[in-house]
């Protein structure tokens, strides 16, 4: 892991294996270290690059920022190490960012795998879910907070409360409203056809925070994307289904890119 300046600020980059490049980014208010597994995996065969966005883990944390300045730092951190082509893997927020990438780099991205995704919000999906039981959380810390609403994200609560780790965040609440506050609004239904990559986009059936019917959206309004929607998850996935969603992954990855 090294602090590496991007745009004028300085983002901690994890960079493990060796070929392909494969660019990864997290959901709000995590961490690449949120990824380890996936990046474990795929690193076996792949260059990973993972890194903390901005007003996260241990990359700065700027007073106010935007989707597009995440936007700009993957597309900075695409020049700083030399990369014409790569691929991409966002999730959750990360699939936001990687929409905008996707958008804005054009060619520059041959694969483009997004992981719980929507195509627009008002506000964060967090942000939205946590306004649905505002009585319910009144008082809460994020820890608690997270906690409660497991049942309305996830297919087996229980279960992933052996993996609440990547769903709590270390920022302060100050720091994840900030974050939160960088998601509002956006909407890339009308540009998504300019979107160049091979897609595969990937949904939980019981996502209560970004559902199958927005991830099939996005997949809809991508040219040639696929989509597959995993029949025992919620919004994580990769840790619902870990064998499944990386077969998936990987599968998708490995395949011949098309003429």
């Amino acid at each position: 892991m090294a602090l590496i300046n991007i745009n004028g600020i300085k983002l901690n980059i994890a960079v493990k294996g060796a070929g392909s490049p494969v660019i990864l980014v997290h959901g709000v208010g995590g961490e690449h270290g949120h990824l380890s597994s996936l990046i474990d995996r795929l690193s076996s065969q792949f260059k990973t690059i993972a890194f903390d966005c901005r007003g996260h883990g241990l990359s700065d944390k700027p007073a106010q920022y935007t989707l597009g300045d995440h936007v700009k730092d993957v597309i900075g951190i695409m020049d700083y190490f030399e990369l014409p082509v790569t691929s991409l893997l966002g999730i959750s927020m990360g699939s936001y960012i990687a929409q905008g990438v996707g958008i804005t780099a054009g060619k520059r991205i041959d694969k483009l795998i997004l992981t719980v995704p929507k195509s627009n919000g008002l506000t964060s999906s967090v942000h939205r879910l946590m306004g649905e039981h505002a009585a319910a959380l009144q008082g809460l810390n994020l820890h608690d907070i997270f906690s409660y609403l497991l049942p309305y994200f996830t297919y087996d609560a229980e279960a992933m409360r052996a993996h609440m780790e990547i769903f709590d965040t270390q920022l302060s609440p100050e720091e994840f409203a900030v974050a939160n506050k960088a998601l509002a609004g956006f909407d890339f239904r009308e540009e998504l056809y300019k979107v160049t990559a091979e897609t595969l986009v990937i949904s939980g059936k019981y996502d209560g925070l970004n559902s199958p019917e927005e991830g099939r959206e996005c997949a809809r309004l991508i040219p040639g994307a696929d989509f597959i929607e995993m029949p025992y998850s919620g919004h994580a996935p990769m840790y619902e289904e870990p064998e499944a969603y990386m077969k998936a992954v990987e599968t998708f990855l490995l395949k011949a890119s098309r003429p």
